[in-house]
């Protein structure tokens, strides 16, 4: 009956320190009300409305009609319209579209034609669930009047760029990259401060004229450094390992991942400042992490997410990143042409980095 009692008290302990503890408590609930939501809503294996781009070269009846009925598949959403296919393979190397569709001048002839294909998809093979969405519609049928004569299913004709071979790896390790220094990034700084503080070192920086920033900055440094080796580590085993190729340049590649690399850790020293123990602060790494992979276009195409799961994966760093590795080692874009995504790393770790310093008091609590 005693070992009940005293059970029952370190229990009603436990509880209370739970109650008391506002960020465990709101993990408690939040954690599986945010993967609810990811996982219903981001997880999506029906893709639509992926951006793409037309080049009608035929302008006739039976062309405009192929395009009304590509559009109601709602698979790609057409957003440009452009003369040529090479207008279209270059917004597809910016990656502004995934998905190109060319029609040629002699459509119509085509269409008869049993040798030739009528209309070429070109896609951006980066993203390997893109171009098996696209090689679904390749069952679609094109004839002048379907009623009278089914329509041709074979006539339709795919190209992955990019990619061609399909090879897994190539898809894979630019986007594993950036999960990868977001883990880590964010991991070894969101417990620098508070491992100062429940080791006691705060004390010895309380007596000294270092501030807030000089303190952030010089615990920010080691870990750039860190973080560059991580990245070489990566491409020189993708390379080995994989053979995944690097097509832009390399140069390009590690501004791109010092921009990423700031963003990450100016959140970890945003957690950091928020946290008061060690757990906590992975608590609220990992709390980061699961979104930065669902919806970060690392393992589903982002066009396909509903519009409140892209406007969340837009404010992440990894989205961004990803845009940027695929871009510079796949498609060989430059730095200047992916400059929009380099603009949401910086304002990212402006703010970040504004927030922690604002957050954080020489103080022992």
């Amino acid at each position: 009956m005693k070992s009940l009692h005293r059970l029952l008290a370190i229990t009603k302990k436990e509880v209370r320190q739970l109650r008391r503890d506002r960020l465990t408590f709101g993990m408690i609930v939040g954690i599986p009300v945010i993967q609810l939501l990811l996982f219903g809503y981001a997880i999506n294996t029906d893709v639509r409305n992926l951006s793409t781009a037309i080049a009608d070269q035929a302008d006739t009846h039976l062309s405009r009609q192929f395009v009304s009925e590509l559009r109601e598949t709602q698979v790609v959403n057409i957003i440009r319209r452009v003369d040529t296919p090479d207008a279209l393979v270059e917004l597809l190397r910016r990656g502004e579209i995934s998905v190109a569709v060319v029609i040629p001048p002699d459509f119509e002839r085509r269409v008869i034609d049993p040798d030739r294909a009528a209309v070429h998809l070109l896609v951006d093979g980066s993203d390997p669930t893109i171009s098996g969405v696209a090689r679904q519609l390749q069952a679609m049928p094109i004839a002048f009047d379907t009623s009278v004569r089914p329509g041709r299913r074979d006539n339709i004709e795919v190209r992955a760029y990019y990619n061609p071979e399909r090879r897994t790896p190539v898809n894979v390790i630019p986007g594993l990259m950036g999960i990868i220094l977001t883990l880590t990034m964010m991991l070894f700084t969101a417990v620098a401060i508070v491992r100062e503080r429940e080791r006691g070192n705060l004390e010895l920086l309380i007596n000294t004229p270092v501030s807030p920033a000089e303190l952030m900055v010089g615990k920010v440094i080691p870990y750039i450094v860190i973080g560059m080796i991580q990245l070489a580590l990566i491409l020189l085993v993708g390379d080995l390992l994989f053979d995944v190729p690097m097509r832009g340049s390399l140069a390009d590649l590690y501004l791109a991942a010092a921009a990423f690399i700031a963003a990450n850790l100016s959140l970890g020293l945003f957690i950091s400042t928020a946290a008061r123990t060690q757990f906590q602060a992975m608590q609220m790494t990992f709390f980061v992490l699961l979104p930065s992979i669902l919806l970060s276009g690392f393992v589903f195409p982002f066009d396909g997410m509903p519009p409140f799961a892209r406007y969340l994966g837009e404010i992440l760093p990894t989205t961004h990143f990803i845009r940027l590795t695929r871009g510079i080692m796949l498609r060989d874009a430059t730095l200047l042409e992916l400059y929009p995504e380099l603009i949401a790393l910086g304002a990212f770790t402006a703010v970040a980095l504004t927030a922690a310093a604002l957050r954080f008091t020489k103080r022992l609590d």
